[in-house]
């Protein structure tokens, strides 16, 4: 019996296997090419790099409020759950399999930094094939959703396949862009971002930002349970893909632009939202946020 004292599993600081083990309906969880098969990526051995089991992914199905699911969680803490040859093609398989059987809906629970740089060239080869895959399953009609909560964010090419997703949710430790901040820091110079403000960082890539701007479906308090709620509300939602979708999203980004185009920080973008007080947005709890104007 669980300790009614117990505080209950936060999102942000939960790996992946305890988040699918809460997130899904109880013991439903079966886990495809568990660590007990041995299978490890034979690239990071070659250059005598540490490995995992599981290459940094879980993949499995499961049950949701009832209905079948497929879901794939990243590792954060595995090499900042950065995507390699055998981790793409865990997700990728899980994708296509999911096609095949259609389940309810697929969960992508990311935590990724984006490519792995030991392997940058398989790293890239495999994000273009889970795109392909995962355009494939939305396609065919299924849902799929990502959720976007943990330390790592969904940066690079796991930030574009978050964005490819039907629905994106997000907590307020959760962060997603293309380029991280360092990346940009070292181009473009610390005058143009520097990566060592927190805040400025929380400020354009977190999930209160994303959330105000339209990117994320769903913005929830860091728990598990929350997550859970989100994607039972949007498991039954696809979004399909056709010519006019597409030309409504290119409708949508040159209106953005149109309307915060000259702003210089995201707290300009929230000033011309309409928020009174944007320097007060960070400091929000939930449900004072949620009542907040969107784009």
């Amino acid at each position: 019996m669980r300790n009614k004292w117990m505080r209950p599993p936060l999102y942000s600081q939960s790996d992946a296997r305890k988040l699918l083990r809460h997130l899904l309906d109880r013991d439903s969880f079966t886990e495809f090419l568990d660590p007990r098969r041995g299978i490890i990526n034979p690239n990071l051995v070659a250059l005598d790099v540490p490995v995992e089991f599981d290459d940094g992914v879980v993949v499995g199905e499961g049950a949701l409020g009832g209905k079948g699911v497929y879901c794939a969680a990243q590792q954060g803490g595995f090499i900042g759950g950065a995507v390699g040859e055998v981790h793409g093609a865990k997700v990728t398989g899980l994708l296509e399999r999911a096609r095949e059987k259609r389940p309810a809906a697929v969960l992508l629970l990311i935590d990724s930094g984006g490519v792995r740089l030991h392997e940058a060239n398989a790293g890239l080869i495999a994000i273009s094939e889970m795109i392909r895959a995962l355009l494939d399953l939305r396609a065919a009609g299924i849902a799929c959703l990502a959720l976007v909560g943990a330390k790592e964010g969904a940066f690079g090419g796991m930030g574009v396949l978050a964005r490819c997703c039907d629905h994106v949710i997000m907590n307020e430790h959760g962060r997603m862009g293309m380029s991280g901040p360092k990346v940009i820091q070292n181009v473009m110079g610390v005058e143009e971002f520097d990566a060592g403000d927190r805040a400025m960082i929380w400020r354009t890539y977190g999930g209160k930002h994303r959330y105000l701007v339209g990117e994320a479906d769903r913005f929830v308090e860091d728990s598990i349970a929350g997550f859970r709620r989100a994607a039972l509300s949007l498991m039954d939602v696809p979004r399909p893909i056709t010519l006019e979708s597409l030309r409504g999203e290119h409708r949508a980004l040159a209106s953005r632009l149109g309307r915060f185009g000259a702003c210089r920080d995201s707290m300009e973008i929230w000033r011309a939202l309409g928020i009174g007080r944007p320097e007060e947005v960070q400091g929000m709890e939930t449900e004072e946020f949620l009542h907040l104007p969107r784009a």
